[in-house]
């Protein structure tokens, strides 16, 4: 009798173990679409609920972090430094594109995933040898090569880029005509406009350089050409084995540095459109994980109750009217918010450094080299 209720009793237990679910592992992005907004803090996000005339699409994010920016040499970092640690995942010094703190060229996100099949695009509202599209192709010592970083643009496997820069392949101090040799080496390339989509779906690469140096300010009627640069992107890209596609809302930063308000939040404003083009397709696609965040803020921009003066000519500061104030025409070290979407979202909570950015995505993606 006892002996019968013992083997029941190991039944019992067997069979529990037995029903118990097995713990599923996370699901990995297939896709990544990083944002960056240049020179942006918490500040110029909150301006688009207050400037814009619909929802941001920040409001669709529910994991949130922050990431500390500094340098590995100051503390204050600039965009070069800040946009290397996003695409190699190295802190380096203020200036430095795709390289480490002694000069030595680091391996870009774009370089360690061509070799999975995995297609790569930049897009920017600068030039696009500007310092954090470059990052993520480039390795130069200094920011300010805007010739040798074309080169290096040339000599990389990406497949998609769309922004300024046209002077640094056609009008070069060594006569080399770059956007030819981008012809010849197979890239549809396009100086006029953005095609859509069914005009390079056949192609195998394909680039555009819409400015001589940067594109437009929103002020002088660039459009949609950010988000529609993001979707070109996306469509183009997209394929079984997977992409990375970086998009630079670049001029924030620039609208933080003259302190001109106006110019940082049509900016911001058109950054967010980006956004909700990112976010249209990871909703839909279902694989794909989207990071919005900057490299660092820019202008110590405040918003701020408007200063007004009452009858009798004495200052008072309206609190049902916000303003926009700077505290300085450079960059500053503030926190940098950090939004996720997407599978793996929720490792990009807490608070970290910048260069941690890259390290999880190649932790979620398995993108990451096996030891």
């Amino acid at each position: 009798m006892k002996t019968s209720i013992k083997l029941l009793a190991l039944l019992g237990v067997v069979t529990f173990f037995g029903c118990e679910k097995k713990e599923e592992a996370p699901k990995k992005p297939k896709n990544v679409i990083l944002l960056i907004s240049d020179g942006t803090g918490l500040s110029q996000i909150s301006s688009a609920y207050f400037f814009k005339n619909e929802e941001p699409n920040y409001s669709r994010f529910e994991n949130i972090g922050f990431i500390k920016t500094s340098s590995s040499k100051e503390d204050v970092t600039d965009s070069a430094a800040g946009a290397t640690a996003f695409a190699s995942g190295v802190k380096t010094y203020n200036g430095a594109v795709g390289v480490n703190s002694d000069s030595i060229s680091v391996p870009t996100i774009v370089e360690l995933v061509q070799d999975r099949g995995v297609r790569t695009g930049v897009v920017a509202t600068s030039s696009i040898q500007h310092a954090t599209p470059a990052a993520f192709y480039g390795h130069q010592v200094s920011r300010r090569y805007y010739e040798k970083l074309s080169q290096d643009l040339y000599n990389s496997d990406i497949d998609y880029f769309a922004g300024g820069g046209l002077r640094f392949f056609t009008k070069r101090k060594d006569s080399v005509d770059l956007y030819k040799k981008m012809e010849d080496k197979g890239f549809y390339m396009n100086t006029e406009a953005l095609t859509n989509y069914d005009q390079i779906k056949d192609k195998s690469k394909a680039g555009f350089l819409l400015a001589e140096t940067a594109m437009p300010k929103m002020q002088e009627n660039r459009g949609d050409f950010l988000p529609k640069a993001t979707q070109l992107g996306i469509d183009f890209l997209n394929n079984d084995k997977g992409f990375f596609i970086m998009v630079e809302g670049s001029q924030i930063d620039w609208g933080g540095h003259a302190n001109d308000g106006p110019y940082a939040v049509a900016e911001l404003i058109d950054f967010d459109n980006a956004i909700g083009k990112a976010l249209d397709f990871a909703k839909k696609d279902g694989n794909t994980l989207v990071v919005v965040t900057s490299d660092h803020e820019t202008g110590g921009f405040t918003l701020a109750s408007t200063t007004k003066k009452d009858e009798n000519g004495k200052e008072y500061s309206d609190y049902s009217e916000v303003d926009i104030t700077f505290s300085t025409g450079g960059h500053s070290a503030t926190l940098i918010p950090v939004f996720a979407y997407g599978p793996g979202a929720e490792e990009f909570k807490g608070i970290y450094e910048n260069n941690d950015i890259f390290h999880k995505i190649m932790e979620v993606t398995g993108w990451k080299a096996k030891k």
